[in-house]
């Protein structure tokens, strides 16, 4: 996409063509405290040129990948993409077909997304899934205004174990809702505190594992709430080990789905998954793909309950999000279905003593500790003596990325480390790590 840049006259042409006499008043609807928020990104306004030359020099201080060793994890992690995943999501007939409103022309990508999912919420233990969400962060937030539609108490229960990014949107969206949220410490062991769980409001919303690394335990959570909602925020790759939330009453599951065959990509595109209950899907938020029978007795796939404000009254839709991340749910459909359940199941189980080999390793570092004695799938969290900002960027001088420590849940003693490992690290990788938080140490 060519960049184009508006000259002053353009300006005044478009602002006269709408009756506003400058940007500010053309923007005057958006509150004072949201606009506060917008930092411009600088670029100049003057030729093409011009922009691809800052954002060549702006690309030369980012570390090649194929240099530097990432332990790093908080949302989004470093798994392998299979060479198929890319190869079929670049088809032209699969990347294009992107909104299915015709359903007689878009067969192909209405299948996909009915698969993903179904996939979806046999991974979740739901009984029904939406086509995806933008991410995970925004698949929270919009689990919570579900949860607020169907109790309507004005009040959720957060867990302070939330990744960061994850609480600045559910922050944004309650804040706009008018939905109060109300914080649930975690206890020694890096969990919900059940002891501070009350019943007079519409759900919790709770991570597992959470920003610590930590497994929460389900069991008994939503006999807690009495009737309010119990949201999950999963890993989808610990699912293939784990039980699902939907075996223990939860509600409502939504995860970050980049683990599922999309590259971390400095942070994004990523995709939201969002699965509930056969009760609430009139309450569910996004585009819903369901299997029907055409009138010559065939198989056929089509949009349907729709829920969104582009389909039905502004006053009875559930969401204003009107589109889906239809690509990056492709990719995950393709990374799950080539895959299968045992091959899932084996990379899983990958993460998984890898990472406990490397917490076995770091942990005899003298000064490094684990921070919570509770179990956890492929990412935990350490506790140091030294500044663990310090550590970091050492670590990082040798070509070693772990997660700052500001990305751990704010409320967090001081002095905490995350290290995140996935499939591709390998032994000798860990080794290294340990090695060399050794020698910073």
């Amino acid at each position: 996409m060519r960049y184009i840049p508006h000259s002053e006259d353009d300006r005044r042409h478009m602002l006269a063509s709408v009756g506003a006499s400058s940007i500010d008043e053309l923007f005057a609807d958006i509150p004072k405290e949201v606009l506060e928020r917008f930092e411009p990104m600088g670029l100049p306004g003057t030729s093409e040129i011009d922009v691809e030359r800052v954002l060549q020099e702006a690309s030369r201080e980012n570390i090649r990948p194929d240099r530097v060793i990432s332990f790093q994890g908080g949302g989004v992690y470093d798994h392998h993409v299979p060479s198929v995943v890319r190869h079929l999501t670049s088809r032209s007939e699969l990347y294009t077909a992107y909104t299915p409103y015709q359903p007689e022309l878009s067969q192909g990508t209405l299948t996909t997304m009915f698969e993903f999912q179904t996939m979806v919420c046999e991974l979740t233990g739901m009984e029904i899934a939406n086509a995806s969400m933008y991410d995970g962060a925004s698949a929270a937030a919009e689990a919570i205004l579900m949860a607020e539609r169907v109790a309507g108490r004005g009040r959720v229960l957060v867990s302070a174990a939330l990744f960061p990014h994850v609480r600045r949107v559910v922050d944004t969206y309650c804040w706009a809702a008018g939905i109060e949220l109300v914080e649930l410490p975690y206890d020694d062991r890096g969990r919900v505190d059940r002891s501070a769980i009350s019943r007079n409001v519409s759900g919790l919303l709770l991570q597992t594992p959470n920003a610590f690394g930590v497994i929460e335990e389900l069991d008994g959570l939503k006999a807690s709430l009495g009737d309010g909602l119990l949201i999950a925020s999963c890993h989808p790759l610990a699912l293939a080990l784990l039980e699902p939330p939907g075996t223990f009453g939860a509600d409502i599951v939504v995860a970050e789905g980049q683990p599922l065959g999309l590259s971390p990509s400095f942070g994004g595109p990523l995709l939201g998954l969002l699965a509930t209950r056969g009760a609430l899907l009139r309450q569910m938020p996004g585009r819903i793909v369901s299997r029907t029978v055409d009138i010559e007795g065939e198989t056929g796939y089509t949009m349907a309950a729709q829920t969104r404000e582009q389909h039905i009254r502004r006053e009875r839709a559930t969401s204003n999000i009107c589109t889906n991340s239809a690509l990056g749910a492709l990719a995950a459909t393709i990374y799950l279905a080539s895959l299968g359940e045992v091959g899932l199941r084996n990379l899983a189980s990958l993460n998984f003593h890898k990472a406990h080999y490397a917490a076995r390793a770091v942990c005899r570092v003298p000064g490094v500790e684990p921070a919570f004695a509770a179990p956890f799938f492929n990412e935990f969290t350490v506790r140091t003596t030294l500044d663990p900002t310090q550590i970091r960027e050492r670590l990082r001088a040798q070509g070693i990325l772990v997660d700052p420590p500001e990305s751990l849940a704010a409320p967090a003693a001081g002095g905490l480390l995350r290290f995140a490992v996935t499939e591709k690290r390998t032994q000798e990788e860990i080794d290294r790590l340990a090695a060399a938080l050794q020698e910073v140490t």
